[in-house]
């Protein structure tokens, strides 16, 4: 190896330890275990995806995970396809979604209110339930924001969760009060969209 190189590796190296004295500092200041509260929020493409990959990971170590999809219900799932097939005695996985079309489809708030809430009241059951250890309210953000469902009510009960569960909430338009709250805030932005240039959603890629 020549001197250059060898500098080179040595420089390397030392910003190397540099960064695993920060990562090791901040796993050892890490030290609750409880579970957390994560919003995906923003204009991007991809909360939905984040939330179903967390999804296949807490079941992929057998945990009950209980999923609810509010403003969803008419378009095909290729994420529930796949999910239902799996052995629920080893996958533990329950599925709620309001069963209606995109509430500027419907224009029927007493419709969606109701549709919403029959939802929201198998997530409140799963919020209370100390064997479920994951449960995500997909577009959720919809639901508040359209006043569908008692913001109060909502706020204590996955404040006043199991300490073991976690939550993941998706949609646009998240209210700072949501992120209050939230241990983790992630906020897609979109910076292009196939969409935006006239290409129609992809099944298997957009649903």
């Amino acid at each position: 190896m020549s001197n250059s190189e060898n500098d080179k590796q040595q420089r390397h190296k030392k910003r190397m330890q540099v960064r695993k004295e920060i990562v090791d500092a901040g796993v050892a200041k890490a030290l609750e275990e409880r579970g957390i509260f994560i919003v995906y929020t923003g204009d991007g493409k991809g909360k939905t995806t984040a939330a179903m990959g967390t999804v296949t990971r807490a079941l992929g170590y057998g945990y009950k995970v209980v999923v609810g999809q509010f403003i969803k219900g008419v378009w095909e799932c290729g994420e529930k396809n796949l999910l239902s097939q799996l052995p629920p005695e080893q996958y533990p996985l329950q599925w709620f979604e309001m069963g209606t079309d995109f509430t500027w489809e419907t224009q029927d708030f007493e419709a969606d209110k109701a549709a919403a809430l029959a939802v929201w009241e198998k997530l409140k059951a799963a919020l209370a339930d100390e064997s479920v250890y994951l449960v995500v309210m997909d577009e959720l953000t919809y639901a508040l924001n359209y006043k569908w469902l008692d913001k109060g009510e909502v706020l204590s009960a996955i404040e006043n969760r199991p300490k073991e569960q976690s939550v993941i909430v998706t949609g646009r338009g998240a209210k700072q009060y949501l992120m209050d709250i939230a241990d983790t805030v992630t906020e897609m932005r979109s910076q292009k969209h196939a969409f935006e240039s006239g290409v129609s959603a992809r099944k298997g890629v957009e649903w």
